[in-house]
């Protein structure tokens, strides 16, 4: 019988497929997955890892903006839930750990269990915003350091990855993200994320700074331009996340099908490629359901 959905991998043997994998000048490309059909398709193009973007997950899970309304209890269920059908290494959002030193305990607990590979923690005040959105605000930079040592002694797997990430640059300015980025490396972070960098020389002078490796944040249509994965690679990034670009396409096919619709009241004329339909109904397992079911059916 045809294996299942459900993944044939613990976490922790794809935490240490990613580990090893994730360090600076050697570039690790993740693509944003934000819902089960994107996580399954991703899962089978042989990337190094998968990123849980927080925007597209509380968008497609609650239908809300990433602004803090998505809880702990909420997110963590995602993540099982991505983890348990998919084989590649996850690198999941968890916004600013839910709340204080506690909750970030709790948090990483209730991460890595759920199969994360890494997470990413960052430095704004509670609600939280999308990191390409104005008006962010971020604690005093000894809170996050605290989060992020509390992090580091939490893990229990030592490649459960710590990603820490500065919102600072956006209202603060660089030098103070720098500054910040420096105090959160210090405190054990694995990976560096000094968000939404305005041009390609802020990059590289993100890159001359640290040793570790850092988080690009490919947003198209956001604050920081896109760059090809050798430049990125020759500046110091170990990780590119796309967090944005399924569910960006995803909701162009959406309204591109539902206008032409409204409009003629059948598909006839539909020009949006279209997923066979059989194609579609083997990633979502039905051929092992047929398998499970032949294989199980009572004899008459």
């Amino acid at each position: 019988m045809k294996k299942s959905g459900y993944s044939q991998l613990t976490g922790d043997q794809r935490r240490q497929l990613l580990r090893p994998k994730i360090r600076r000048g050697h570039l690790t490309i993740a693509p944003g997955v934000f819902e089960m059909i994107s996580a399954k398709i991703a899962d089978e193009m042989n990337f190094d890892a998968l990123y849980m973007t927080g925007y597209g997950t509380v968008a497609s899970y609650m239908g809300l903006p990433d602004a803090g309304l998505a809880s702990f209890a909420d997110m963590v269920n995602r993540v099982s839930q991505f983890t348990q059908i998919t084989q590649t290494p996850m690198i999941c959002d968890g916004d600013t750990g839910y709340g204080g030193l506690l909750n970030v305990m709790h948090t990483v607990r209730g991460y890595e269990a759920a199969g994360a590979c890494a997470i990413q923690l960052e430095d704004q005040e509670f609600p939280k915003k999308c990191g390409h959105m104005l008006g962010r605000r971020v604690v005093p930079v000894e809170d996050m350091v605290d989060k992020i040592r509390v992090a580091v002694e939490t893990r229990n797997d030592p490649n459960f990855l710590i990603i820490a990430r500065t919102d600072a640059r956006t209202t603060l300015g660089l030098d103070e993200a720098l500054r910040r980025a420096e105090q959160y490396a210090r405190a054990g972070a694995d990976l560096l994320f000094v968000e939404s960098p305005e041009s390609e020389e802020e990059m590289r002078e993100i890159g001359r700074s640290f040793d570790l490796p850092l988080v690009a944040n490919m947003v198209e249509g956001g604050r920081t331009p896109i760059l090809s994965a050798h430049d990125l690679a020759s500046i110091g990034y170990g990780l590119a996340i796309f967090p944005a670009t399924a569910f960006l396409a995803a909701t162009q096919a959406f309204e591109s099908v539902y206008e032409t619709l409204k409009a003629d009241g059948s598909t006839n004329r539909l020009t949006t490629p279209l997923y066979p339909f059989s194609k579609m109904s083997q990633k979502m397992g039905f051929d092992w359901v047929s398998e499970f079911d032949a294989t199980h059916a009572k004899k008459t």
